[in-house]
């Protein structure tokens, strides 16, 4: 997988994030300001269409020029969580022009890394991190057992899926849903329905 591969991953996020702009926007309206939906839709696309425009071949240094102009495009708080994601993923991809199934592992995994340093947030505290662990670490043992990326990629959803779930079993700690203490138990978060989506995306590049 070179640079082609993860600008097509980039346009399946913000493809399905346009898609779905409209549930994010009433799921967040219950527990936030509800904008994610328009936040989402609109960085992920800043994110692809600075990587599609730009030249390099670096994949890292590609991922990372679509965090930054993610970041300025959507300077709330997911979107810079979001970009944060795409920057530690670009990091950590530093260097490769050619990447192997491991290495999606590898992206999603530093994503996650990303957003828990930026957000301060840990696993369990009802965030997008509840619908993306679930799914990294699915993916992580698929991969190392030797299935194809597409039945790993099948168990990742089912995963993020579950996580996102889960979430209605938390109590918030983060956001304006934090405010509703107990009451903000029983909600679904659309932290994690963002993580999510951007799995049900990356199963569709496969």
């Amino acid at each position: 997988m070179n640079r082609e591969y993860y600008i097509k991953l980039l346009d399946e996020f913000q493809k399905i994030m346009a898609e779905n702009r409209d549930y994010l926007i009433d799921l967040d309206r219950v527990v936030g300001d509800g904008d994610l939906g328009l936040t989402m839709s609109d960085g992920f696309l800043a994110a692809y269409q600075a990587a599609k425009e730009s030249p390099e071949t670096d994949i890292g240094k590609l991922l990372y020029t679509a965090g930054k102009a993610m970041s300025t495009a959507v300077p709330s708080t997911m979107g810079t969580l979001m970009a944060s994601g795409l920057m530690q993923a670009g990091k950590v991809l530093k260097g490769k022009t050619e990447t192997e199934n491991a290495d999606l592992v590898t992206f999603f995994a530093a994503f996650e890394d990303g957003v828990m340093a930026r957000g301060k947030a840990k696993i369990g505290e009802k965030t997008f991190l509840d619908g993306l662990d679930p799914a990294v670490d699915a993916l992580k043992r698929s991969i190392s057992s030797g299935d194809t990326l597409s039945t790993a990629a099948v168990k990742a959803v089912c995963a993020a899926n579950e996580g996102f779930q889960k979430t209605t079993e938390m109590v918030a700690i983060h956001g304006r849903a934090a405010t509703r203490g107990e009451a903000s138990r029983s909600l679904e978060d659309p932290g994690a329905a963002v993580a999510l989506l951007m799995i049900r995306a990356f199963q569709k590049t496969i």
